[in-house]
């Protein structure tokens, strides 16, 4: 009877230890943001800070980052891209500013609208798929007062956040 109760206490314990799920915790695996790097446009190698920045996603009309230059330097920043559609427009602000009296924004904006593919990949189990983006172009919206001199793509391919996709020269 020792021998029988043993024996079917080993076999359920092997079979509620097999059956167990393994833990898929994901820490890694997040959609890639596009980097915006500011240099100098004078001196393309020099990194250059942008004074009092904010930037928003125009078509949400959702505010990404607000970046106080008098307190921070910022040469670059790292923006997320709409995943539900191939572009996305963000307003690049700086010396940025809300009028006390109208709430309007008195700095200078700069409009760029960028469009890609994407393309899902499969983390794993606990991640999921994430987002990539492939096909990366980028355009400045022209105006008589544009802060941004010129831009330079240096990855079309946006697969991690550890590089600087866009060059922005200003």
């Amino acid at each position: 009877m020792k021998k029988t109760y043993l024996v079917l206490s080993i076999l359920f314990l092997v079979v509620y230890v097999s059956s167990c799920e393994r833990d898929d915790i994901c820490v890694d695996a997040d959609t890639p943001l596009l980097v915006l790097g500011f240099f100098d446009s004078e001196d393309t190698t020099l990194a250059k800070d942008v004074p009092t920045f904010r930037v928003l996603e125009t078509i949400l009309n959702t505010e990404i980052n607000t970046i106080d230059g008098g307190t921070s330097s910022l040469d670059s920043i790292g923006v997320p891209l709409r995943t539900d559609t191939v572009t996305t427009s963000f307003a690049l602000i700086t010396n940025s500013a809300t009028d006390a009296d109208t709430g309007e924004e008195t700095g200078n904006i700069d409009t760029l609208t960028i469009t890609y593919t994407t393309r899902e990949d499969f983390v794993s189990r606990g991640c999921g798929f994430i987002i990539n983006f492939d096909e990366l172009d980028v355009q400045l919206t022209t105006d008589s007062e544009n802060w941004i001199q010129d831009l330079s793509i240096q990855q079309q391919t946006i697969e991690n956040s550890n590089n600087i996709h866009v060059k922005i020269f200003h």
